[in-house]
């Protein structure tokens, strides 16, 4: 049986080739409807609150299903499970192209959210095993230009489909990739792997998605509330209260159960890992919620197209793909601190413009900004993801992977309603002097990080 430490970097690099398509066409989902949210409201005669869990329900069973990861691909092997994820993905996506009112537009995407939730977390771990600790900051150099071009891609694209098709190819556009990614896994993912039989913790997988859920509905809650103006304090409470007590029974019950729990929170007793998580969960709130406030910016205060605003976004896609190539070598042989601090310190400086923009300021000089915010963001995004890794012995990736992606994506789904809430109770200027003070909570946040190898 073929081991981490015996694969070649011949084999390594079709089957990052292989994970990477799948894992594009998932995170591609994650903005593409960001430009698409105006003209779904109209097609299907929906007001904004309703469209907007187009969204929220994609990244809420995104996160609901990770947890799941690290134990079905113990049980059943990660080319099982990544086969799964592909299917329901895809099934997803043409059921949401074909979706005929709002509500089955927001249920396939959930059931298309599932698929991706799986796809990212075992992306990251099958190259983890693949590369072991030597080629570690290589492979995630690549995986990082993926994991962080995509989603900020997403717009882009989704302005040249929109303008030139209409808002159902923002889903079409899946199918070919996932259809490759299918071919290539026949070819290239291994079959033969180490499995164990460790039991599903049935219970915490109740506890921890419903927790997240709750809290994450609780947030999006007040920003439906805050456009319609109903009391929602009670509701809040309540929700908020159910959330936090189902999260700290899972807590309680992971730590009695240590290794057999569905997370295994013992993973956090490594500092390295405990800080790496930590920092995930702040560039998931400093990275994605711009992501949901930066095109509404360029289509309402400038006016721009779909595609238009789409292109503005670009530099920032631009930037994120030549930190995430060129800083992986670095990655392998310094400690993360530096580099990530270097990044937020960067990100931090391209988020200042933004705080004195308006309807008049030079969209050049944003592009600027966003280069530079990019850029920022590629540094530090992959430093901390090699760094969750670094000090891991390789049983335990997997559940690594579940526990620091379910922070990430918990991260994602706050900074989006934390942007839309601050949207909509301050208008822009409040809501982009917000994502400088997010950004700048990051860079200090850094500063927790380890400051060796």
């Amino acid at each position: 049986m073929s081991t981490p430490a015996a694969t070649s970097a011949r084999p390594l690099l079709p089957l990052t080739a292989t994970v990477l398509v799948g894992a594009m066409a998932a995170l591609l989902d994650t903005t593409i409807v960001a430009v698409a949210l105006d003209e779904l409201a109209r097609d299907l005669a929906a007001p904004v609150t309703t469209i907007q869990w187009v969204t929220t329900s994609y990244v809420l069973a995104m996160t609901a299903v990770i947890p799941l990861v690290g134990w079905s691909v113990g049980r059943f092997g990660a080319r099982a499970v990544w086969l799964t994820a592909l299917g329901l993905f895809l099934l997803g996506s043409i059921l949401c192209g074909a979706a005929w009112s709002a509500g089955s537009l927001i249920a396939f995407r959930t059931l298309q959210g599932l698929g991706g939730g799986m796809i990212l977390p075992v992306t990251q771990l099958v190259l983890a095993r693949a590369a072991g600790p030597e080629r570690l900051g290589r492979v995630m150099g690549k995986v990082g230009f993926v994991g962080q071009i995509a989603p900020i891609s997403g717009p882009v694209l989704g302005g040249v489909l929109i303008d030139g098709w209409g808002w159902r190819w923002v889903f079409f556009v899946n199918v070919p990739l996932v259809l490759m990614s299918l071919a290539m896994t026949w070819r290239w993912f291994p079959r033969d792997e180490e499995r164990d039989g460790r039991r599903l913790d049935l219970v915490g997988l109740l506890l921890l998605p419903a927790g997240v859920v709750a809290l994450l509905y609780a947030l999006t809650g007040l920003e439906a509330d805050a456009e319609t103006g109903a009391p929602a304090a009670v509701t809040t409470v309540v929700t908020v209260t159910a959330g936090t007590g189902l999260l700290a029974a899972f807590v309680a019950r992971s730590l009695r159960r240590g290794e057999g729990s569905l997370l295994d929170l013992g993973l956090f007793t490594d500092r390295t890992f405990r800080s790496g998580t930590v920092m995930m969960f702040v560039l998931g709130v400093t990275s994605w919620g711009p992501m949901f406030l930066l095109p509404l910016y360029y289509q309402r205060l400038h006016s721009l197209s779909a595609l238009d605003a789409g292109l503005a976004l670009a530099p920032q896609a631009l930037g994120v793909a030549l930190a995430s190539l060129l800083i992986g070598q670095y990655t392998d042989r310094l400690p993360p601190r530096p580099l990530v601090l270097a990044g937020m310190a960067v990100a931090t400086a391209g988020t200042l413009p933004f705080v004195f923009a308006t309807a008049g300021t030079d969209t050049f000089l944003l592009s600027g900004a966003l280069l530079l915010r990019g850029v920022g963001f590629g540094v530090a995004s992959l430093s901390v993801s090699v760094a969750v890794y670094r000090t891991l012995r390789p049983a335990a990736i997997p559940h690594a992977t579940s526990a620091s992606t379910v922070v990430q994506r918990i991260g994602a789904a706050t900074g989006t309603a934390l942007m839309a809430v601050i949207l909509q109770a301050g208008g822009f200027p409040s809501a982009l002097t917000w994502m400088f003070i997010l950004t700048a909570t990051g860079l200090a946040m850094a500063a927790s990080l380890p400051g060796h190898k």
